[in-house]
């Protein structure tokens, strides 16, 4: 998994590739840990090019979202591909999470 940082118009963009799984959490969980922690309160994960998530990958969007929640932190999921996007349907993700299409859709509504 690659996961690059950046930040577009004061929202913090983690953009995750590659596959989310209980090898590879540990580097999501590391990253999202360093932006709330550093202050950001607009957070927007990118997973455009996450080809694969796991239960182990699920779990650590759930810890970001909890501590995002505890941290004041509005957090936007984005540009998910068909897999992931069933994922977070079938775990009822979607429907306590904000999903959008691009991340222009996010910055704007954040």
């Amino acid at each position: 998994m690659n996961i690059v940082t950046s930040e577009k118009n004061g929202v913090m963009v983690l953009q995750v590739e590659g596959s989310m799984d209980a090898t590879t959490v540990t580097l999501f969980d590391a990253e999202w840990k360093k932006v709330l922690e550093a202050g950001a309160k607009k957070v927007a994960i990118e997973m455009s090019g996450l080809e694969y998530i796991s239960s182990a990958g699920l779990r650590g969007i759930l810890m970001l979202a909890k501590m995002g929640n505890i941290k004041g932190a509005t957090l936007a999921f984005v540009g998910m591909q068909s897999m992931v996007a069933d994922m977070f349907k079938l775990s009822g993700f979607d429907s306590i999470l904000k999903t959008y299409p691009d991340l222009e859709s996010a910055i704007a509504q954040m």
